[in-house]
This record gives structure tokens, sequence and C-alpha cells, in this order.
């Protein structure tokens, strides 16, 4: 079934999700600038052996948000999502969606096994001036309703090139993009400082894979190795020629190997 659906979170928030397939419950649990749009592709893609869930996260799309955002709240946001898949499931993160799925399995949130792919933290302490930097700017641009400069902030963070941020601008997506750019200090707030959590991360006894791709910048594919070397149960797999943009006929079959082990 594909039509819209709400549960209400700890606070009262109504969280907008859909559902497709049948099998064993996967959520999938979107980055920056993502809807529940977004995942769909790869929805479509496990729905012949999971029962997918796709959901907009808080604030975004169709779904609401309540109060001062913490990162406490997307964890339950998801929790109630566990709850509706029949109180567990296996979940599939997506950069900073992935640090999210991070934060809520070490939790306790009751996930059966989790994929990330590329969660965005530095694993260079030298890095961590640059972010406060990024942090302090968004903030103001925010603040003063430039959300569009925000969006455009974002993406040269992650390397977009004016030239393309140009034409991006001129696309029918650029008022939907600028539409979540509150959302952008969500993510960050998730990420914490920056830096990998290797203490945090050497709670989860989950079954873990975190999934990089072999045309990332470095820095990406650094991380990724590092959060699964952190990972008790985490290992490592790399898709070659991928970027931050994975292919979702790519990753499907990936996530299919993993999830039904």
């Amino acid at each position: 079934m594909n039509n819209v659906r709400t549960v209400t979170s700890g606070d009262g928030t109504p969280i907008a999700y859909r559902r497709s397939g049948d099998g064993p419950p996967v959520i999938l649990v979107g980055g920056a600038l993502n809807t529940a749009e977004s995942e769909a592709p790869l929805a479509k893609l496990l729905a012949p052996r999971f029962d997918v869930i796709t959901y907009d996260r808080r604030g975004r799309g169709a779904s609401g948000e309540s109060g001062p955002y913490a990162v406490e709240r997307e964890t339950e946001d998801l929790a109630a999502l566990l709850d509706a898949a029949g109180g567990s499931a296996s979940v599939y993160g997506v950069s900073s969606g992935a640090a999210l799925v991070l934060e809520a399995t070490a939790a306790g949130l009751p996930i059966a096994q989790f994929a990330l792919y590329e969660p965005p933290y530095a694993t260079d302490p030298a890095a961590l001036p640059g972010n406060a930097a990024y942090r302090e700017r968004l903030t103001d641009l925010l603040a003063r309703g430039r959300r569009g400069e925000a969006v455009e902030l974002f993406l040269s963070l992650v390397g977009m090139v004016p030239e393309m941020i140009a034409r991006m601008r001129r696309s029918p997506m650029w008022p939907d993009l600028a539409a979540l750019a509150h959302t952008l200090a969500y993510d960050n707030a998730v990420l914490g400082p920056g830096l990998i959590p290797a203490d945090r991360l050497a709670t989860i006894r989950t079954r873990a894979m975190v999934v990089d791709g072999g045309a990332s910048p470095p820095p990406l594919r650094a991380a990724a190795r590092a959060v699964a070397r952190a990972l008790p149960r985490g290992r490592h797999r790399t898709l070659t020629g991928q970027t931050h943009e994975v292919a979702p006929h790519v990753l499907a079959p990936v996530l299919e190997e993993f999830f039904a082990a």
C-alpha cells in the first residue's frame, strides 16, 4: 500500500509515512534535504522482499514538528515507526540519516539490524573549526530567513561547484529544497560536534553494515571505515564506482543480502 499514513511521536508530532511491499519490515531514514519521496526508488526495489517504510522526518513534507528541535525527538519519531512496524525492524540510514540511526540504536530502540551509507562524520579534529564556522553561518542565515542562501551554503559544504548550484537555483526543484532549509540545522545537530562518537558506538551490539562509494570523497570513505571499526558487530562494504548519491539499483541488492541474512 502506498497511501500516506501517520503515527504520533512522543511529543505529539504527527509523522507521515508510507508502506510498500510484503515481508520483514525495513525502515528507510533519509539524509539532508530528503523526504520520503527521495527514498521511493530504493523502496520500490526492496518492496518485492520486504515491508518497506519510508517517512518524512519531522519538519519535512507531510510531517509536523513541535517545539524546539532536539535529536531525542527524532529518536522518538523513529521509535513510533518501529512500533507501527510491529515492534522491531531492520533500518537503513543515508548520510545524516545514518547518524540518526546510530543515535537511535545507541539509545536502545528495538532495531534488529542496520545498514548505513556514508555517515558524514569527520575523522580529523582539524575539520572541527570548519564545522563550527558552518554551523554559525547556517544559524545566522536561517535566523534571517535566508533559506535559499542556507541551501547554497550546505551544497557548497558538500562540494558542489558554484556553476552547478546556480543551475539548481534555476530548476523547478529549488523551491522544494528551500522549503527544507530549516532542517539543515537538524541534520547538523544529529552529527553533534562532528567527530565520530567512537565511545558511544562501542556500546552498540546490533549487527551492522557500513557502506561507502568507491568514487566518493576520501573523507567520507574514511569515516565509513572508521564507523564500521567502532561498531562491535560492524562490517564494511565499498560499492565500486558509486558516489555519495548512490544509485538505488546498485545499493538495493546489497541491502537485500544483508537484511535477509
